[in-house]
């Protein structure tokens, strides 16, 4: 009999202790899905992750919760989606990936799955369902443009289902990669330039996780602004509470998943706040490519060149740290000209995008 002709099943995912589990098999399929899906989408395997350094993540479940389901034909998976709810009380949206390749997108089983993660979103009183496409950097005949009108991406199979379901386009995200193999004499300069324009208000610090304990109070605070002070496009983030036990929580699962993060971070010194940071990780192969995390400079303290000093000076910091990763990649909305003004100062280019789609579930 034919895979196609096998009936289809969607069931939950099991999540297992570890990746070497007896029963972990679900969860690395999904995990091998969503990196062939980064291939296959965005033309690249600089989004790669290995299932260690995913389940710590799913294992956490104090300030979010993951729900995993599993596409079969038979006894072959072709498929996996993920929705991930925030615990904070009120919280209303949630946020799905469908993890399909082709040829089984086209078959029905990308819809199971959609239909699947909305229905499932309904039963826990989720009123926005969010989910992301991931795009070449090629120009193609149809190009799709989001509401905020930056940025554009080629349409694709997967864009096409999500619009056929009542998904709108919100957010254009730019995928820009810098090598690493260059000196750095630009990076420092434009450290100086900046530490001497920002002037004697601001200090540079920074640390290697786990974040010391009289720190984690401010990296708490600007990690919380992460969803009022980050251009969003029409995409509706809702605020998070942090605070020191939360980053706590935070390093762990760094940790646990065998992973280096390095933040370098400026205090304000007139009020002992800590303002901007940066974040850059690696996961436990040290010669692969490494991830900015989160940048944010809080809307109070802008105009200071603070993105610029934080960008170089973990930049800088890293090639010590990690001097045999190859390139750095890192995601910027499209309508954040500021920061990718910085980016491509630095010399990151473009290599890829995603779109943030969004739908008001009845």
């Amino acid at each position: 009999m034919s895979m196609l002709t096998d009936e289809l099943t969607i069931t939950e995912m099991v999540i297992p202790a570890s990746t070497d589990a007896p029963d972990a098999a679900e969860f690395l399929a999904m995990a091998h899905l969503a990196n062939e899906i980064c291939v296959v989408d965005a033309g690249t395997d600089d989004l790669y992750e290995q299932p260690e350094e995913m389940l710590p993540r799913w294992l956490e479940t104090t300030d979010h919760t993951y729900r995993g389901y599993i596409a079969r034909r038979g006894d072959a998976i072709v498929g996996a989606a993920y929705l991930m709810t925030a615990n904070e009380p009120g919280s209303t949206t949630a946020e799905s990936d469908v993890l399909v390749v082709p040829p089984h997108r086209s078959s029905g089983v990308a819809q199971a799955l959609l239909t699947r993660v909305e229905h499932e979103a309904r039963l826990l009183g989720r009123t926005l369902l969010q989910v992301w496409s991931l795009h070449t950097a090629e120009i193609a005949d149809r190009m799709l443009t989001p509401a905020t009108g930056h940025g554009a991406v080629p349409a694709t199979e997967l864009s096409d289902l999500f619009t056929k379901n009542g998904f709108e386009m919100k957010q254009v995200e730019r995928t820009s990669t810098l090598a690493l193999d260059d000196h750095l004499s630009l990076a420092e300069r434009m450290l100086a330039e900046a530490v001497a324009f920002a002037g004697d208000d601001y200090r540079v610090t920074a640390w290697t996780l786990p974040t010391p304990e009289h720190l984690r109070e401010g990296y708490g605070y600007v990690m919380s602004r992460m969803a009022t002070d980050v251009p969003s496009g029409e995409l509706v983030f809702e605020e998070e509470k942090w605070d020191a036990a939360r980053v706590v929580r935070h390093d762990k699962a760094i940790a646990d998943s065998g992973q280096l993060m390095s933040v370098a971070a400026v205090e304000h010194v007139p009020s002992g706040r800590i303002v901007p940071f940066n974040e850059l990780v690696i996961g436990p192969d040290r010669s692969g490519v490494t991830h900015q995390y989160g940048t944010l400079v809080v809307k109070e303290h802008r105009g200071k060149r603070l993105g610029t000093i934080v960008k170089c000076a973990n930049l800088l910091r890293w090639r010590e740290l990690v001097p045999d990763s190859p390139k750095i990649s890192t995601f910027n909305a499209e309508e954040n000209r500021p920061m990718l003004d910085i980016n491509e100062a630095i010399g990151f280019a473009p290599s890829s995008y995603a779109a943030g789609w969004q739908k008001k579930l009845d």
